[in-house]
Parts: structure tokens; C-alpha cells; sequence
């Protein structure tokens, strides 16, 4: 029970973290220039760096998910029990909102705001589908090869990149998704966009799952 504990608390620390550099970077990119190209690439350089030090960090400690469906990945291929990913999945949401709060005190807004930043389109959550699946499938094969050493690059390689190439910025995270609903910022995302975001990236978390499934059988 305190070894579970530890590992929860490691992925509440961690997910609010990185919400709070998604969010905070957002809002500083955004004070400094007027420029959305600008202030994207504040925002994922930002995001890069801080997600592969906290995989480094903390992933001694729980695995580093940070994401649910990576943890539903774990439950999935039997590497998880249910309890623990359970765990780990309420430790996330409850983390990531924590983050968001932190990240709008930290530059002086309301502490508890929505977000008006409406991001549904079909072209939005295709991108949604396709950061996931590809998170999930590196994510599977790094760790089927044994290339646990590489995973924090990695994972931080693939995210960055993909805040520039799909165009939905590459959320991919059902809980920093809720989490970005509680900020109305450069980040922020609307109510009315976090579910069909969270179906597509289970939608991608699946078709992630089949892509390292068909390779393990190559």
C-alpha cells in the first residue's frame, strides 16, 4: 500500500507539473509576443524539456505515465493491475487540474476560470487520434525492445514534434486535457472540446495498441 502510494503521488507531482508548463508557458509566451508562431514554439520547447525531465525524474518511481491511456496501455497488456491503474488514472486528473490552478495563480489570474478556446474540428481530432496513436505505439515498441533508457527523449521528441505537425497541438492525454478545460489561457481548451478531444485520443490509444500488437508478431 505505501509503495502504491508513493507511485501515486509521483504521477500527481508529475502530471501537475507538466500541466502547469503547458499552461504557464502558454501564458508567457503569449505576454511576450503577439505572434502565435511565437508563442508555439515557447510553449513546446517549454513542454519538451520539462516532460523528458520529469520521465527521468519520476520514472524510477511510477513509470512516469502522466496519461491515462498510457496507463490503460499498461492494464491492457497485463504489465498493470486494474487497482493500480485505477489509481494512477484518479492521480492524473486530480493532478493536472491542480496544475492548471497553480500555473493561472502563478501569473495572477483567477484561480478557477473555463476556458473559451473552442478546438473541435474533424481535422483537430484526427490530430488527436494520430499524436496518440503514435505516443502509444513508440511507447510499446521502446519498451517491447527493452529501450527503457530512450523513452524520455523519445516521448519528449514525439510530442514537441507533433505540436507543429497535427493541428490540434498534440494534446494527447485524456487528463491534461481536463486539466487545460480549467484555464481560459493560450492553452486552454472549452468544455464543449474535451470529450470528443478525450474519444479521439482513446480512439488513437487503440489503434496505438494494434500498431505495437502487429509488431511484436513481425
Amino acid at each position: 500500500m505505501a509503495q502504491l502510494a508513493g507511485k501515486a503521488v509521483a504521477e500527481f507531482v508529475g502530471t501537475a507539473l507538466l500541466v502547469s508548463v503547458v499552461i504557464g508557458s502558454g501564458i508567457m509566451g503569449a505576454n511576450l509576443s503577439s505572434d502565435m508562431g511565437v508563442v508555439l514554439i515557447i510553449n513546446a520547447l517549454s513542454t519538451i524539456f520539462a516532460l523528458a525531465l520529469l520521465i527521468v525524474v519520476l520514472g524510477p518511481i511510477s513509470g512516469a505515465h502522466f496519461n491515462p491511456v498510457v496507463s490503460l496501455m499498461q492494464l491492457f497488456s497485463r504489465t498493470q493491475p486494474l487497482g493500480e491503474s485505477l489509481t494512477f488514472i484518479a492521480s492524473q486528473v486530480a493532478g493536472a487540474i491542480t496544475g492548471a490552478i497553480v500555473a493561472n495563480v502563478m501569473f495572477d489570474l483567477p484561480a478557477l476560470q473555463f476556458s473559451t478556446h473552442d478546438r473541435v474540428s474533424p481535422g483537430m481530432l484526427l490530430g488527436e487520434v494520430i499524436a496518440t496513436a503514435g505516443l502509444i505505439a513508440l511507447i510499446g515498441v521502446l519498451l517491447h525492445r527493452k529501450q527503457d533508457a530512450v523513452v524520455s527523449i523519445s516521448v519528449a521528441a514525439w510530442i514537441g514534434s507533433a505540436y507543429f505537425f497535427t493541428s490540434s497541438t498534440s494534446f494527447a492525454n485524456p487528463a491534461v486535457t481536463v486539466g487545460r478545460l480549467f484555464t481560459d489561457t493560450f492553452a486552454g481548451i472549452a468544455p464543449g472540446s474535451v470529450l470528443p478531444y478525450i474519444g479521439a485520443q482513446l480512439v488513437g490509444a487503440a489503434i496505438g495498441v494494434l500498431i505495437v500488437s502487429a509488431i511484436k508478431r513481425a
